[in-house]
């Protein structure tokens, strides 16, 4: 099997993983309500997609 020679250093470990991160969520404003959501999802604020309502959202929660 193949076994390490040396320790990897702290450093070394922390430099490999610079780029293993989150993201922030890319947002869009809904053309119905202006409300931010997710891109390609239907909006959870009145539930229109593409401009068709797609689900029925209650009033007063």
């Amino acid at each position: 099997m193949a076994v390490p020679k040396r320790k990897v250093s702290k450093q070394r470990k922390h430099k490999r993983r610079t780029h293993f991160k989150l993201s922030a969520p890319n947002l869009v404003a809904c053309k119905q309500c202006h409300a931010l959501k997710l891109p390609h999802v239907v909006c959870k604020e009145c539930g229109y997609y593409d401009g068709k309502e797609v689900i029925k959202v209650e009033e007063g929660k």
